[in-house]
């Protein structure tokens, strides 16, 4: 009797496990599967590539679904990278800025069933959904604060690239300073490259023997370098994408957030509850809340300069300015 009851547990064990084994094989099934193409510069750039991949985790975490990415660093070409991903079976490949474009493309074109999101560039085939961002509106409000609390009307602008998504960056940040203050001069550079922390630094040196009191980089990790010098020389600073004050927090005076990592994670949810994306291009700016600003530290503003730039954004967000 009691072999039997022993077996009859045993059997019993055997039959739970079973079905809990089946169950999850099940879910892991219908788990939506997402692929991500970084940008170049890849994680650890504290800047757009970080935060695109706080949007992923989060709809890992929040919305059950898998994903999978690739680097540049480790797979040559982003042409490689998208490959792989397609041949996984993907519900949705997600390429990471505007370098990403041209490779998307042609493997876009080769799998038109496949459904693929490019965020900060613009593609006409059917099968790619774009996202890009109003980046001159929350750069004009850092002109504007610079040229505010600026003692030597001399400010500094450090792009990556020269392409049409940083030059709004530039042109955001050169239309607020001259809004606030006609007299101001804007240095501007372009680094040619986003990755190089070092050039960035000798950028940033440059601009402030030329007298530039704040230094804006959209550059990825090359103006994480800008950033350091800036600290190092004294001068202020403004971080961009992500909230960069923990970079230097005696120099950090705002940043300016663009939010790939809501994009990422709203388009995600999307798929997950729907299958599809609905939108083919998307726009985001102040008024979507697609670019905002973090916290202005380090810096005092009067009632009178705090109400100022809460005036531009509302105009900004009402479309009641435009930006040149």
């Amino acid at each position: 009797m009691k072999r039997r009851w022993l077996f009859l547990m045993s059997l019993l064990v055997v039959v739970v496990l079973s079905a809990c084994s089946q169950k999850s094989e099940e879910e892991k099934k219908e788990r939506v599967k997402i692929g991500v193409m970084l940008s170049d510069a890849g994680l650890g750039d504290q800047s757009f590539s970080d935060i695109a991949f706080e949007g992923l985790e989060k709809a890992r975490d929040e919305l059950n679904i898998t994903f999978d990415y690739r680097e540049l660093e480790f797979t040559g070409t982003y042409k490689q990278g998208l490959e792989e991903l397609v041949e996984e079976g993907q519900d949705l490949i997600i390429g990471i800025g505007f370098t990403v474009q041209e490779d998307m493309e042609a493997v876009a074109a080769a799998n038109p069933d496949e459904q693929f999101l490019l965020i900060d560039a613009v593609s006409d085939l059917p099968n790619v959904h774009n996202i890009t961002f109003k980046e001159d509106e929350g750069s004009y409000l850092l002109g504007a604060l610079a040229a505010m609390k600026s003692d030597s009307n001399s400010i500094g602008f450090i792009g990556g690239v020269e392409n049409e998504v940083i030059e709004r960056f530039e042109t955001g940040f050169k239309a607020g300073a001259k809004q606030v203050n006609p007299d101001t001069e804007v240095l501007s550079v372009y680094a040619g490259n986003f990755g190089d922390d070092q050039l960035g630094a000798s950028i940033a040196q440059d601009m402030i023997e030329q007298g530039a009191d704040f230094i804006y980089p959209a550059a990825g990790f090359t103006g994480v370098g800008s950033i350091l010098a800036a600290q190092e020389a004294g001068v202020y600073a403004f971080g961009v994408d992500s909230d960069q004050f923990f970079l230097a927090e005696d120099t950090i005076v705002s940043s300016m957030l663009k939010r790939v990592d809501t994009a990422v994670y709203q388009a995600i949810k999307e798929v997950s509850e729907t299958g599809t994306l609905s939108e083919k291009d998307k726009v985001l700016g102040i008024k979507e809340n697609g670019v905002s600003l973090a916290p202005i530290r380090v810096v005092n503003l009067t009632a009178q300069e705090q109400k100022q730039i809460e005036n531009l954004q509302q105009e900004l967000a009402d479309g009641q300015l435009t930006i040149k």
